[in-house]
């Protein structure tokens, strides 16, 4: 479903700044970049004052650089593998900067923020499952195996957590960041360790019957 609605959003409504940033030469991995920073910055400098609602509004906007950059690539033929590389990397970056911001947060070091050493390991933890969650994948590939699946995408935790953490600050409620917390927590490990199992089958199928007994 993200899929759909990201190329709907690349495709149609962002189409008009495809073409401009085109027309004006701009490369792809050019936007991939200010959108990383952008992210980045939003993240660090709004979450950690707890002006959460303004720091989702600036991670949003800066946010559809993702979209925007791999349309550029498909429309100007300059699709390649380090720029695949280049926002993937990119993407790690932007992620481990909008729950740092929040671990930032929970850690009470601004102005009226939530002060939780509960939340704030919990926050961590979602930065940590979540980025191994990404590198179980790639690792898995580079290996020529498949490790897909899960319950926690990207597109899935990033739509989730600013989301939720948007409207714990329009109605005050800090309970829906919690929430969003917890079950991101939950649902990366065990997407982590699905990705794991799924590996483990594949890799004893591929190396005989006998991979994995313990020796005579």
């Amino acid at each position: 479903m993200l899929e759909r609605f990201k190329e709907f959003w690349a495709g149609t409504v962002l189409h008009p700044v495809v073409r401009l940033f085109i027309h004006l030469g701009i490369s792809p991995d050019t936007v991939t970049l200010v959108g990383t920073i952008g992210v980045s910055a939003g993240a660090l400098i709004f979450f950690p004052q707890g002006e959460l609602l303004i720091g989702v509004l600036v991670i949003t906007a800066f946010v559809f650089s993702d979209l925007i950059d791999g349309r550029m690539a498909r429309e100007t033929g300059r699709v390649s593998k380090f720029g695949a590389f280049w926002d993937s990397t990119l993407d790690r970056i932007g992620d481990g900067a909008i729950f740092g911001g929040l671990a930032l947060y929970f850690a009470g070091t601004g102005h009226g923020q939530g002060d939780s050493y509960l939340y704030l390991c919990v926050t961590l933890w979602c930065l940590v499952m979540g980025s191994v969650t990404s590198y179980a994948r790639a690792r898995a590939e580079s290996l020529g195996m498949d490790a897909k699946g899960g319950l926690a995408e990207r597109a899935d935790r990033l739509v989730a957590i600013l989301v939720m953490t948007g409207l714990s600050d329009i109605f005050d409620l800090p309970v829906l960041l919690y929430v969003a917390l917890w079950a991101l927590a939950l649902a990366s490990t065990y997407t982590v360790a699905f990705r794991v199992l799924k590996v483990r089958r594949q890799a004893l199928a591929s190396e005989g019957p006998s991979a994995g007994e313990p020796p005579a």
